[in-house]
């Protein structure tokens, strides 16, 4: 066998040399002896090409097949249905590259690709203008109480205590490394909805912004406007994290007079793929704030010929600028994410999205009442959208292996992410479930209790 070393043993000797070394060994020197793996590594003998993948195609048998499962998880990943056209698309050679625009103005079909996300993300929120794109909708999450923070000259934040803990958490490291602090506000035990009458709100005049999930990590909907009155009379910004599909037949954050909107576009035609990648979106209103926007913003223009042409207009890199006027280090966006955003937003169309969204409300409804017929309670009564919470007696990790052998994927058990609800877990239900597998469900839950 040869080894996938790009390098013969002569090479080695000849650079090891070079460095007034013996062994390979010498170049671990500084690390202590007794922190040094002093045994070979315990792996089994080299395969052949043929006998690997022989033995990976074995390994693989061991797997379940996820996209045959019928799924109630979500907590942030869903199963939508995905159009196959959108495959089709992304996934052709103009498209599917790693590469990054950084000579931007000569990759004018990922530009224009770029500049119909923003135009969408813009149109769906209400907003006057979204960037490229983020990460996630963590990291943007995380990104827009920064910007708060930065326009407002304000070192606190309040986020609802039922936005998802994953989110959360990647907020705290941000805002941690920053020195601003964050201030949770808490939720109704009835609701599930944020509960401002039990928040101290003289602290309104000290906030940078307010955050609120709509619907939020239980997929309760919240009283924005309340809400909105409250920190906008602060002096304070409001970020709604919202999520896209939702926007078919709520109202528009824009409408709400949100300030800055982010989300988590992975539900727009972009498959799971176990929680990503996924792709994030950023949008605000007020040309202040837009000069604010970290990441970057395609523009449209026309040459000395009268043709449309596409640029980038803002970067708010470190690279591009100097780096204390900088708003973030974000490096690039997630173009083939956003892009497969893009078609299935435009595929769909305005009366799509809102029969999208209609289905989730609406089958999330007919098993709500299922579930509440078969005996089962609810944790929380507020109107929801595509989740909402189950009181159990039952231990649902072990609920949902007696599920996934039936290949049914349970809801999401709460007592890890948010402690207080141990006794609850999430269910969710996209317009990808059929009345059949609700029933089925409902049936199988029966079984389990």
């Amino acid at each position: 066998m040869v080894p996938y070393i790009p390098n013969t043993p002569e090479e080695q000797q000849q650079m090891l040399q070079s460095l007034g070394m013996n062994q390979i060994a010498d170049l671990f020197a500084d690390i202590p002896e007794h922190l040094r793996l002093q045994r070979p590594l315990d792996l089994p003998e080299a395969l052949t090409e043929p006998e690997l993948l022989r033995y990976m195609g074995k390994l693989a048998q061991q797997n379940i097949n996820l996209d045959q499962c019928v799924s109630f998880l979500g907590a942030g990943a869903y199963d939508h249905i995905v159009p196959a056209v959108i495959s089709h698309l992304t996934s052709r050679g103009e498209f599917l590259t790693a590469y990054t625009p950084y000579q931007a103005e000569i990759s004018q079909g990922v530009l224009q690709s770029i500049f119909e996300f923003q135009t969408l993300i813009a149109n769906l929120t209400g907003m006057e203008a979204a960037n490229a794109s983020m990460y996630d909708g963590a990291t943007a999450l995380a990104e827009a109480a920064l910007m708060s923070c930065n326009i407002t000259r304000r070192s606190k934040v309040a986020a609802a205590a039922n936005l998802d803990p994953q989110w959360v958490d990647i907020l705290e490291v941000y805002l941690g490394s920053q020195n601003i602090e964050l201030i949770r506000v808490p939720y109704g035990s009835d609701t599930g909805q944020i509960a401002l009458d039990a928040f101290d709100l003289k602290t309104g005049s000290e906030l940078a912004c307010m955050i609120v999930g709509q619907p939020n990590f239980f997929g309760a909907l919240e009283d924005v406007e309340q809400i909105a009155s409250w920190i906008k009379g602060s002096g304070g910004l409001l970020v709604m994290a919202v999520d896209p599909i939702s926007l078919g037949l709520l109202k528009s954050p824009g409408e709400y007079g949100a300030d800055i909107v982010v989300g988590d576009a992975g539900c727009l035609g972009n498959p799971i793929s176990f929680g990503g990648p996924s792709v994030g979106f950023f949008a605000v209103n007020g040309t202040k704030l837009i000069r604010k926007m970290p990441g970057r913003i395609v523009g449209q223009t026309t040459d000395r010929d009268g043709n449309v042409g596409y640029v980038l207009t803002l970067q708010a890199r470190e690279q591009h600028i100097r780096r204390e006027k900088a708003t973030s280090n974000i490096c690039t966006n997630q173009a083939l994410n956003a892009l497969t955003a893009t078609i299935y937003l435009a595929l769909l169309g305005n009366e799509g999205i809102k029969q999208v969204a209609y289905q989730c409300a609406q089958k999330t409804a007919y098993l709500r009442r299922k579930l509440v017929e078969a005996g089962f309670k609810l944790r929380f009564n507020a109107p929801v959208f595509k989740e909402f919470v189950l009181q159990v007696d039952v231990d649902w990790e072990q609920v949902n292996e007696r599920l996934l052998e039936q290949g049914y994927l349970g809801g999401f058990p709460l007592k890890s992410a948010v402690p207080e609800l141990a006794d609850c877990v999430l269910i969710a239900v996209t317009e990808a479930r059929t009345r059949a597998e609700m029933d089925q469900f409902v049936e199988l839950l029966r079984g389990c209790r």
